[in-house]
């Protein structure tokens, strides 16, 4: 459990630094368009990939559910 939280604050963390965002809008923006709950249902599978690969496939699975950054 402890690892898959430290996990999920580093992916918010790159996400912020990687829409300069702050971390509290990089939450809220996840939160709101569900890259959080897919963190939390895929973690098993996705941190065996780089980070910079979870940080896009975030911005993916929030822009199918009407985000809107790039």
């Amino acid at each position: 459990m402890k690892e898959k939280v430290e996990y999920t604050v580093v992916c918010i963390s790159e996400f912020a630094r990687k829409f300069k965002l702050t971390l509290q809008q990089a939450y809220q923006y996840l939160k709101q368009y569900q890259g959080i709950s897919y963190l939390d249902e895929f973690y098993d599978v996705e941190h065996l990939f780089s980070i910079e690969d979870a940080v896009d496939d975030l911005a993916a699975i929030c822009r199918k559910h009407g985000g809107r950054l790039a």
